[in-house]
């Protein structure tokens, strides 16, 4: 028997073109296209270019819960205004995305006795000992703690989350907005670059805001490798952050002012991969990346660190390559190995896009998340019967 809709909230840090919000608007925008459920959207910071999307949507006002820190006054002010928020939407289930939105989310859905509480793990690296602590506080108070690749679901259960808890969902890509290259159009979207001078060169694109943890320098000096015996070749560093300049001078150091390219924030990343031959990602650290499931949905063989949950959807000689973190000299070898083999690269970039069809679709997100629902949510508010699918039995587990 159809029950009422259960409304949903998803909770983000803010509407910044980052991974993990860029996960919660497009689960919003799944949930709500369904019909299942009455979706709502709060942040804790609204400002970013995604905040349109949502409000597009059709989903109510965003509510927004600013922060300034966990330990003030203001703190207590906001939980208290989450906690009336959640009370007053009739809101079934909370869903966190991040470090923060966990601690807020968790606690204030515990206070209003929400009766379902999801908590998230997007992104390795060390913490501080008081971070640590008070994130398994928040662990505590939810009923399952999403990791969105094996290898995070693998560090939350050594860090003593309950086994029984934590759920491998990986993240979701619209198929849609990605093509593989179409040579007959490759001249056209240079062009809306403003890089015609690149028509008839090979281009490798690495896309990843500029911050420390992308080490955009191992690309740069794989890059010069590359430029040397490949001449021919353009490079491409998509994102913006601290590191723009220092990147520019890098690169002017190596001799390849003239052969790489920095467009900054790009909100055409699709049209961007279009127009490319390898996708790259040099990252010292990282949970599951968006970028290299972007890539292979854009049919490019890739080139990436071995690092977070890289193995999770790389498949080693098939797809593209993975490499020790650091290491230029391999990654230079290998970006031109696909450089000077067009056919591999292509036979990998087809193999890629099947991959993310099969695994990394929003379709199977959203399986995923409905299944995860249904099995968390009280029976009164389930609004059909046990779904059966490709994830249940590992979705079980989290009900026991």
């Amino acid at each position: 028997m159809t029950m009422t809709k259960p409304r949903v909230l998803q909770l983000v840090d803010s509407f910044n073109q980052g991974g993990s919000e860029r996960q919660a608007v497009q689960l919003a925008r799944l949930l709500h296209e369904s019909g299942d459920y009455e979706v709502r959207v709060a942040c804790l910071d609204g400002r970013g270019v995604l905040r349109a999307e949502v409000e597009s949507l059709g989903v109510g006002k965003i509510a927004e819960f600013p922060l300034t820190s966990f330990h003030d006054a203001n703190f207590a002010i906001q939980i208290r205004r989450f906690v009336r928020y959640l009370r007053q939407q009739e809101i079934s289930i909370v869903q966190s995305s991040d470090f923060y939105t966990n601690i807020f989310g968790m606690l204030g859905a515990r206070l209003a006795r929400v009766p379902v509480r999801i908590a998230a793990r997007r992104e390795s690296g060390k913490r501080s000992a008081f971070k640590r602590q008070i994130e398994r506080g928040a662990y505590r108070l939810a009923q399952a703690v999403i990791a969105n690749c094996e290898a995070l679901r693998e560090e939350l259960i050594a860090e003593g989350v309950p086994e029984r808890k934590v759920i491998t969902s990986y993240n979701g890509l619209d198929l849609k907005r990605f093509t593989p290259r179409q040579d007959s159009r490759r001249d056209e979207l240079l062009a809306s670059f403003g890089l015609s001078q690149l028509t008839g060169r090979p281009l490798v694109t690495m896309v990843a805001n500029l911050r420390p943890v992308k080490d955009q320098a191992t690309f740069l000096r794989a890059a010069r490798q590359v430029h040397r015996s490949n001449p021919d070749t353009a490079f491409c560093l998509a994102g913006e952050g601290e590191l723009l300049e220092a990147l520019r001078e890098q690169s002017a150091q190596l001799g390849l002012a003239e052969h790489i390219f920095f467009p900054g924030r790009c909100e055409r990343v699709a049209d961007l991969l279009a127009v490319s031959d390898v996708g790259v990602l040099s990252s010292a650290s990282e949970g599951f990346s968006n970028a290299i499931i972007e890539y292979m949905a854009a049919a490019l063989p890739v080139v990436a660190t071995d690092v977070g949950g890289a193995r999770e959807a790389i498949v080693e000689g098939e797809t593209g390559f993975l490499i020790p973190a650091g290491d230029a000299e391999l990654l230079a070898s290998r970006v031109k190995e696909l450089l000077n083999d067009s056919a591999q690269a292509r036979s990998m970039g087809k193999r890629a896009r099947c991959i993310v069809e099969e695994k990394f679709s929003t379709a199977a997100l959203f399986e995923r998340t409905q299944l995860l629902y249904d099995r968390l949510l009280p029976a009164r508010l389930t609004i059909s019967g046990p779904r059966s699918g490709v994830y249940g039995s590992e979705i079980e587990r989290v009900s026991r």
